[in-house]
């Protein structure tokens, strides 16, 4: 890395004096370099995304990316402030930007792991959510601000849906039916990367990182997101109360739905979720996390079948069964 640019970007936006602190680098996931830098001023993290995805699959994306994300996360916090971390600088020559680092503030995929499982967390995550997706829908300056599918289709529909419709004929009618559905839509902001992840456990609670595919589009695809990773996780870690956080989750976000009928909501994320399930065993980016062929065998079928049922996501949720 050759931090010439970035130091420069730091150094002009008043955030590192004469001498600069040490880049640690921080996870970064596939997508994009991460680093925190203790400065006078308090810790930041300072974010780079990559042209070429680390994946075995050949998948590159738009560096300006970056922006679509500095966008959303400022457009978050206009709507509550403690949901989104606060954007300091902008370095648009490296296709980098600043936020301030939030202490005390563990990676909810962490805390899920280690077997701290809290419902009432997952609920909030689902009402901050829909409260982004009520306070923009139907806004015209916010589908004008984030009119660009362009970053969504190319990080989001293309590697997880249609790369599984390309290998897989005999589900490809119902994949490509929802990818063209999903890209029809624009009904409200959304994140395009709402994973535990990137949701950091905040004292006022969840705070949304990473929304580098933020589009105007189908708020459905946000919840079924989220969803998926924590049906995966009951499957990963053998623990039921997964399942009751994916519960949880819908049940908050159901509930905070002012802007269109949610049953009509709840049908769209149905058959997204499936497809994603089978995305994250299938897709450009599989979850590192499921190595055991057999769960992966799980949950392949799984989704088969439930791509093919498309029922609403409470059902599926309802439905589903923790462990192999």
């Amino acid at each position: 890395m050759d931090p010439d640019g970035i130091v420069a970007g730091l150094r002009q936006a008043g955030l590192i004096d004469d001498v600069c602190p040490p880049f640690e680098p921080l996870a970064g996931g596939v997508s994009c370099d991460v680093w925190k830098l203790d400065t006078a001023r308090g810790p930041i993290v300072v974010k780079r995304p990559l042209g070429k995805l680390r994946v075995a699959a050949d998948w590159e994306a738009p560096v300006e990316r970056y922006r679509s994300e500095v966008n959303w996360l400022r457009r978050a916090r206009s709507v509550d402030p403690v949901i989104a971390p606060e954007v300091l600088a902008e370095i648009p020559a490296e296709h980098a930007f600043v936020v301030r680092y939030l202490e005390d503030s563990p990676v909810w995929k962490e805390e899920l792991v280690a077997g701290r499982v809290d419902p009432d967390f997952a609920a909030a995550v689902g009402r901050s959510l829909a409260d982004v997706h009520a306070a923009t829908a139907g806004s015209a300056s916010d589908r004008a601000d984030f009119q660009d599918s362009s970053m969504f289709h190319a990080l989001r529909v293309d590697p997880f849906i249609l790369h599984v419709a390309r290998s897989r004929p005999d589900i490809a009618p119902a994949l490509e039916a929802i990818a063209e559905d999903l890209l029809s839509r624009r009904v409200a902001l959304v994140h395009g990367d709402v994973s535990p992840k990137n949701i950091l456990v905040g004292p006022d609670g969840p705070v949304f990182l990473d929304a580098e595919c933020a589009v105007y589009g189908d708020p459905a695809f946000d919840l079924a997101f989220c969803s998926t990773h924590l049906l995966l996780k009951t499957v990963w870690l053998r623990d039921a109360r997964m399942k009751e956080a994916a519960w949880a989750l819908m049940e908050a976000y159901r509930d905070t739905v002012t802007w269109e009928d949610p049953a009509g909501l709840l049908q769209r994320a149905g058959p997204l979720t499936a497809a994603l399930l089978l995305a994250r065993v299938d897709g450009k980016s599989p979850v590192p996390y499921l190595a055991e062929p057999a769960d992966r065998a799980i949950i392949r079928d799984r989704a088969i079948k439930l791509l093919r049922a498309a029922d609403p996501i409470d059902r599926l949720v309802g439905c589903w069964e923790p462990g192999p």
